[in-house]
This record gives C-alpha cells, structure tokens and sequence, in this order.
C-alpha cells in the first residue's frame, strides 16, 4: 500500500511560480510511475503530467508543455512538479498518483494523495 502526501500549494500571481511536491511511502518507489493531475471546480480531473520510475521518460498536457516540469528523486521517494509561468486556468487541486504501469488516464492510478490547492489570481 503506497500513501502519497503532496506539499506546495498556494496563491501565486499570474506568471507566478510553484513547486510542488508529492512524498510517497509505504512501497518501492522506484518501481512506481508518478503522475500529476488537477481538478478545476465543476470540472473533470485531467492529466498533467508522468513520469516513469527510473525517471528517464516524461509526458505533457498539451496544456503544459514547455511551462511544467515533472521530476522525481528516487532516494527521496518524492516526485516534483515545477511549474512556471502559471495562468489563472491553471487554477486547481493538484493529485499526485502513483502505479505500477505508464499511462495518462486516471482510472490506470491506484494510489491517490489527497491534493494540495493551486490558486492563480489575474
């Protein structure tokens, strides 16, 4: 059983920047890809971002891409989420989701933290 904490979280300006990060336990971390992903109110969750468990391969939303960067220190057993250049839309909870197969879809996930908000202001 893997237990997911993410931290970071806030209020930043437009063109703001965060850095969240999601400490994992309870299991082989390594072994565990690692994925962001976000709910607006009245909207459905989405993917954000994952990476596999060595950490050598990465995937974006399009939303994203070029402004977010996922990481992750296997000796840490904490996956990051940089985020630059952060937009009202980018307003959210932010998940972090941890499984044992590469995927975008959140039904593959099967450990969830419990988010941690993003708040933009224009």
């Amino acid at each position: 059983q893997v237990q997911l904490v993410e931290s970071g979280g806030g209020l930043v300006q437009a063109g703001g920047s965060l850095r969240l990060s999601c400490a994992a336990s309870g299991g082989t971390f390594s072994v565990y890809t690692m994925a962001w992903f976000r709910q607006a109110p009245g909207k459905e969750r989405e993917f954000v971002a994952v990476i596999t468990g060595s950490g050598r391969t990465t995937s974006y939303a399009n939303s994203v891409r070029g402004r977010f960067t996922i990481s992750r220190d296997n000796a840490k057993n904490t996956v990051y989420l940089q985020m630059n250049s952060l937009q009202p839309e980018d307003t959210a909870v932010y998940y972090c989701a941890a499984d044992r197969t590469y995927g975008s879809s959140a039904r593959n996930y099967d450990y969830w933290g419990q988010g941690t908000q993003v708040t933009v202001s224009s």
